[in-house]
């Protein structure tokens, strides 16, 4: 547990002297108060904060790796992963570690935005339930994410191959329900269930209202799902394990 805190810490103070992790802070707080905005305009629409969900859901195809990239990729470019892994410190303990800094970045985002919802306290009268599940859903959607990031970082030694790696697979997990509809049988309905969560599947883009389907849209409904849970946990642990595997690859290279 302390190695692990050692490497949270140094990949946390990491992350606060990068303008990286600013930009993309901004980036994200632009893009899913846009979403926020456009939804709640309308003169009949709803006091929620699918908006801005349907934004986030979105973004974090591209934020989680931007955030990712560098956490292994830039250690095998600099040599100091070898340093790392000849160390006291196990494989396990650099990933748990670099990834609890992402996701520490990414909740401190989250909780930015709180004021979606004061807002929509003061102008409206708003669920309470479907903003708690849809917060609760954000993270562990952006949990999930995190970990595909901290993954496609860890095969290549340059941030831009490993960001476009992230993003395919964040993109594929996403939009997969485009493949599995058109899909009969078991083979269909198992591609179905590996839907990560997207605006397309999950948001209809004229007015935000939330489609059937995928594993983030009960959240955003306010209904907490045991099932759904459990998914984004076992996403995020297969991903963090693949992760290992490839460190653990490198000592036999």
């Amino acid at each position: 547990m302390k190695n692990i805190l050692t490497i949270f810490k140094k990949e946390l103070i990491g992350y606060l002297k990068s303008p990286m992790a600013y930009i993309v802070a901004a980036s994200f707080f632009t893009i899913t108060g846009f979403f926020f905005v456009a939804s709640v305009s309308d003169a009949f629409s709803e006091a929620s904060i699918r908006g801005f969900l349907a934004g986030a859901v979105f973004f974090m195809i591209f934020l989680s790796p931007a955030l990712t990239m560098r956490l292994i990729a830039e250690e095998q470019k600099l040599g100091t992963m070898e340093l790392l892994m000849t160390s006291p410190l196990k494989d396990f303990e650099i990933v748990v570690g670099k990834f609890l800094a992402a996701l520490s970045i990414i909740i401190v985002m989250i909780m930015g935005t709180f004021f979606y919802p004061i807002i929509l306290i003061i102008f409206g009268v708003p669920d309470f339930g479907p903003i708690f599940t849809g917060y609760l859903g954000l993270i562990l959607y952006s949990s999930s994410t995190l970990s595909v990031g901290i993954f496609a970082s860890s095969l290549s030694s340059n941030q831009l191959v490993s960001l476009v790696v992230g993003s395919g697979i964040l993109s594929f997990l996403t939009f997969i329900d485009f493949v599995s509809s058109r899909l009969s049988g078991a083979f269909g309905t198992i591609l179905n269930e590996l839907q990560l969560g997207g605006s397309f599947s999950l948001f209809d883009s004229s007015s935000f209202g939330i489609a059937e389907g995928g594993h983030f849209a009960d959240f955003a409904r306010g209904i907490i799902n045991v099932y759904d849970i459990i998914f984004y946990i076992s996403v995020s642990t297969i991903f963090l394990v693949l992760t290992i595997f490839s460190l653990e690859s490198r000592r036999w290279r």
